[in-house]
């Protein structure tokens, strides 16, 4: 069970789903579907992020495919660190499994009400990426420090 879901009031999104096997195919995508009725509140993103000890990379590379509600696609390239510059792994661990919850963009306001989908895909040169248990997304308000 994640130790990110929490009951809290900033989430308005969040969904992890499971790697077959835990190797993560290039070719398959891990999608989300979210339903949006709120264009004047910010948001932060977070990619959610379960991984084994024996990853063998210290970051991940993911393209993330948006479907707006008017039908527009957009893509990003987005830079997931693992671990942290001394080499050791960062989020948080139990026995030899990672987890990970990283913002990777802020204060955003969604276009237009409607259905998003956001479709993730590993980037990191390999057709299967070995050691990702799983992969989610997290949309919550932003809120000023």
């Amino acid at each position: 069970m994640w130790f990110f879901t929490a009951c809290d009031s900033t989430r308005i999104f969040e969904d992890n789903q499971a790697i077959e096997n835990s190797i993560w195919n290039a070719n398959k995508p891990v999608v989300f579907g979210v339903d949006i009725d709120d264009t004047l509140t910010a948001f932060n993103f977070y990619m959610n992020i379960r991984h084994a000890e024996a990853y063998p990379f210290s970051n991940l590379y993911v393209f993330l495919n948006t479907k707006f509600p008017n039908g527009q696609m957009a893509r990003d390239t987005v830079e997931l660190m693992l671990q942290n510059p001394d080499g050791k792994w960062g989020g948080s661990g139990l026995g030899d499994i990672w987890d990970h919850q990283i913002r990777f963009k802020q204060n955003l306001h969604f276009p237009m009400k409607g259905h998003y989908e956001f479709s993730v895909i590993q980037a990191m040169q390999m057709e299967n990426l070995p050691a990702i248990m799983e992969v989610g997304l997290r949309i919550e308000r932003f809120e000023k420090n």
